[in-house]
């Protein structure tokens, strides 16, 4: 096994394709890490002065009363920017990086998710990113059936195969060397374009990663081997399937345009054709008729009270008048959350799917990342909340009536006790996220790596 392995890898490291595919990586990190440099430090940028004018307004609420903090709110919720960009996209570009904290001349302020557009078309596969999804899902793949498209019927054709097998090796060994051979001339030039641009990004003063990032990058790499895998069994099963290396190469690069560049667009497309929509305006819709519905409910007892009474009643309104906001808010949110994930279930067939959704999860990108800020932004809105309500009981001069300026607390608040929020990623949830996901990956692996062993038992040489 190991003299085959030898071998494979002398012939392809003297072939045309090596250097090509050397180059051509090279080329695309080097692209890649440009790229990132030069726009990752305006995003940091833009995040960070977004998140500087945030804390100033809440300051200046916590100066005045716990009121003002009440109604105003903790201010508007920003999405930390991934230090993996590069490796992800994900659709970043057409997602919110924000969470909204509205307040009213109506009483409290709510969560509310600004422009959630989110469906297949601008979160779903995009080529024109010259991300690592692109260079490992696009052109590695291709790279790996170039490699083992004359692997078995290559052989065949110049009388090699029958040569060395005549030598009472084992198939297995033959098959399982040339299959080492070929991830190892793969991952030659891989790893050279892939330290090329880790070099080039980690020695940029603007960009730090952190060792939680680092840890992230090996996973992605793993996930890159993996799926290096799938398409060497893929090109050693249909090249142990035909008597010709031009045959095999015909049908590879066609079952690569079908499972690589087509299946997740189409699928995407056709899955979001057939999936019930809700729009911005009925959704607006429904919030208009919820508050019309507690007023009619709310209107006689409000003028027909006492002036105590009447300021509970009125803090009670308040509350659920942006407790059922903040609720129909976040069902439009899920449901349209939702409609995605189901269509990203039906493009899982595709492996250039599977990898761009993995890529994401661990690189902090796309769909699944804005999901869990939005876990976190509602998270946080519970402690604020909490926070309120344990500084009004704290102030026995106040009459405890949430909702109303009369009946809540007047005096003002330290800044510095208010909650701040922390835009925090878990990596246990990323894993969660992505277990389905990995475990289907490695069963393509290994069905393809088993259909390729039985195509080539059974073979006549």
């Amino acid at each position: 096994m190991w003299h085959i392995t030898k071998r494979e890898i002398y012939n392809n490291l003297n072939s045309l394709r090596f250097a090509l595919t050397t180059v051509l990586l090279l080329a695309l990190m080097v692209t890649n890490a440009v790229r990132h440099i030069r726009e990752h430090p305006k995003r940091v940028q833009k995040y960070h002065d977004a998140v500087t004018a945030s804390m100033n307004l809440l300051t200046s609420r916590a100066d005045d009363s716990l009121y003002t903090l009440a109604h105003e709110g903790p201010g508007t919720l920003y999405k930390k920017p991934s230090p993996l960009h590069f490796c992800a996209a994900g659709g970043e570009a057409f997602l919110p990086d924000r969470v909204d904290s509205p307040s009213g001349s109506r009483g409290f302020w709510r969560l509310e998710y600004p422009d959630v557009n989110i469906n297949m078309k601008n979160v779903g596969p995009d080529v024109s990113q010259v991300d690592w999804t692109f260079i490992i899902g696009y052109i590695l793949s291709l790279i790996a059936l170039l490699f083992t498209f004359d692997a078995i019927s290559g052989e065949r054709e110049h009388g090699t195969l029958r040569l060395t097998l005549a030598n009472a090796i084992p198939r297995h060994t033959v098959l399982i060397g040339k299959f080492l051979g070929a991830l190892v001339s793969i991952t030659i030039p891989f790893m050279l374009a892939m330290l090329v641009n880790l070099l080039m990004i980690s020695s940029a003063n603007e960009i730090h990663l952190s060792t939680e990032a680092w840890g992230r990058l090996g996973i992605i790499l793993f996930i890159a081997l993996l799926y290096t895998c799938l398409f060497l069994a893929l090109g050693l099963l249909v090249s142990a399937r035909v008597q010709r290396s031009a045959v095999s190469l015909v049908i590879l690069l066609l079952t690569w345009v079908t499972f690589v560049a087509f299946m997740p667009s189409t699928l995407a497309a056709l899955a979001s054709g057939f999936s019930s929509s809700m729009s911005r305006h009925e959704y607006s819709d429904r919030y208009g008729q919820s508050y019309h519905k507690l007023r009619r409910t709310w209107r006689y007892a409000w003028y027909q009270s006492n002036d105590e009474k009447m300021l509970r009643i009125r803090g009670e309104w308040h509350t659920k008048i942006a407790v059922r906001g903040e609720r129909l808010a976040g069902e439009y949110l899920t449901f349209k959350i939702t409609q995605v994930q189901r269509a990203r279930s039906i493009t899982s067939i595709s492996p250039a799917a599977l990898l761009q959704h993995l890529f994401e999860a661990f690189a902090g990108t796309g769909l699944d990342r804005y999901q869990q800020f939005t876990e976190n932004a509602q998270r946080y809105a519970r402690e604020y909340r909490e926070f309120i309500v344990d500084m009004e009981r704290g102030d026995p001069e106040s009459r405890h009536i949430m909702g109303v300026r009369e009946g809540m607390s007047q005096k003002p608040v330290n800044p510095e006790a208010v909650p701040r929020f922390e835009d925090t990623r878990n990596i246990g949830k990323d894993f969660n996220t992505a277990a389905t996901k990995l475990l289907l990956l490695t069963l393509f692996v290994i069905v393809l790596l088993a259909g390729a062993y039985l195509a080539f038992v059974r073979v006549e040489i």
